[in-house]
């Protein structure tokens, strides 16, 4: 009896270790595309949480290539001249074109939270803007969460090092294997 426990216990732990490496895989093939694309829709995501995203969305409104900023898991005590101290360079930007939601703290809340302002905002596409190393997640959730008539766009930046700290790639991994049991 204690054989088959160890044969079955032992099974679990290649599937798990062979499904966890093929996320690792995956998060590390998604390409910087904010480098390499140039995006347009009515609306941008930024999905708080690390460096360069929220500038990335300003930078996007500034340029006319989306007319709404969504700014997604924001600190309900927050305003926006603390999160993002640089609004005075960007000259004519019109306060009214960001929404701040401060509701949300999971990358599945900030996917439901986004979905109502999108429909408020009537956003027939989205630019989805976080890091490199959350962007797999991020895509899928957010895929699994608005309308497939919604085009969504990936808009991965970097924060650091291209190539993530072995210990966020780690964490991430595992989130992205929690999130595709549960979520997408």
């Amino acid at each position: 009896m204690k054989t088959v426990f160890a044969v079955i216990g032992l099974l679990i732990f290649v599937t798990f270790g062979w499904y966890f490496s093929n996320h690792i895989k995956l998060i590390l093939q998604e390409p910087a595309s904010s480098w390499i694309e140039n995006h347009s829709a009515d609306c941008a995501v930024v999905l708080t949480g690390g460096p360069y995203r929220v500038q990335e969305g300003f930078d996007l409104l500034s340029q006319n290539q989306v007319k709404k900023l969504i700014i997604s898991g924001v600190n309900p005590k927050a305003s926006l001249r603390e999160i993002f101290p640089q609004w005075p360079y960007y000259g004519g930007l019109n306060e009214a074109d960001v929404v701040l939601e401060k509701q949300s703290m999971t990358t599945y809340g900030n996917a439901q939270q986004s979905l109502q302002l999108i429909e408020a905002l009537n956003c027939r596409d989205i630019v989805l803007i976080t890091s490199r190393l959350h962007m797999l997640r991020s895509f899928k959730t957010f895929r699994a969460i608005i309308p497939d008539n919604i085009p969504i766009y990936k808009r991965a930046v970097v924060s650091g090092h291209y190539e993530p700290p072995l210990i966020d790639t780690i964490v991430e991994g595992l989130k992205s294997v929690f999130y595709s049991l549960w979520t997408y």
